[in-house]
């Protein structure tokens, strides 16, 4: 079957595309609900943003994020704690001027939480993303069946026999090279091709080198999901109050 793995860029989501040939092309794209729209699209999607959110946030975040810090190691600060939808989508509120929003989301947080807590900005950055997919599984709810949220770095851990990686993909907010090396590495034993995932290709796409191969991870996670080798963190999932599940895939 067609699958296909995505992470968040700037302006947009960069994909992976594995046909059912096992072939696989990168493309860059505005929209994630317009990759389900196109005639030839993925039985099965992974995507490595948040789904499923809560009303109210206990300590140390979602079921899912509590789950997979332990087994990263070095790399659990990759796994942002993800507040209330009330404080997500409050910091896309156009009604909030630009430059009020993050207190406004940190505000309606710290009220939907126990203990109260604020938000982290690298999480606060993604938040139009999260509610791009919010808004879209709840829209279509066919689509809960096949787009499943993952996360690299607990693909990484999969792939890597379980065992956490020794090098991070950015130091200072700065491409690490040894991290990106490793990275690749794992995925072309996964049978991912190098010029898939080369600094060429993200270059050629207006990308980061981390997210295309984020995204690589991604699709290996949704072929996983669609052989049914994949687990989710936690199992089974849990619900949010619009039935949206919530589990981190790998």
């Amino acid at each position: 079957m067609r699958i296909a793995g995505l992470d968040g860029c700037k302006g947009g989501w960069v994909a992976i595309i594995v046909e059912p040939d096992g072939s696989a092309h990168a493309e860059r794209i505005a929209g994630v609900a317009e990759l389900f729209e196109r005639p030839l699209a993925p039985l099965i999607a992974a995507i490595d943003m948040p789904i499923g959110l809560p009303e109210r946030v206990e300590a140390k975040g979602r079921a899912p994020e509590r789950l997979v810090r332990p087994l990263l190691g070095g790399r659990q600060s990759s796994v942002f704690s993800i507040p209330s939808r009330r404080a997500v989508h409050a910091g896309v509120d156009a009604s909030v001027p630009e430059e009020d929003r993050y207190r406004h989301a940190c505000a309606i947080a710290r009220e939907t939480s126990t203990p109260p807590k604020a938000v982290a900005k690298q999480a606060f950055h993604i938040f139009p993303k999260i509610v791009e997919i919010d808004l879209l599984l709840r829209a279509q709810p066919a689509l809960q069946t096949r787009l499943f949220e993952c996360h690299p770095e607990v693909a990484f851990w999969a792939m890597n026999g379980r065992t956490a990686l020794d090098q991070p993909k950015k130091v200072k907010n700065a491409p690490h090279k040894p991290g990106l090396a490793l990275r690749r590495s794992l995925l072309e034993a996964a049978g991912f091709p190098p010029e898939l995932m080369s600094p060429f290709k993200a270059r050629e796409l207006n990308v980061g080198e981390d997210d295309l191969i984020d995204a690589c991870a991604a699709a290996w996670t949704a072929g996983r999901i669609a052989r049914h080798e994949a687990v989710s963190f936690p199992s089974p999932p849990e619900r949010d109050a619009h039935g949206l599940p919530i589990a981190i895939w790998a």
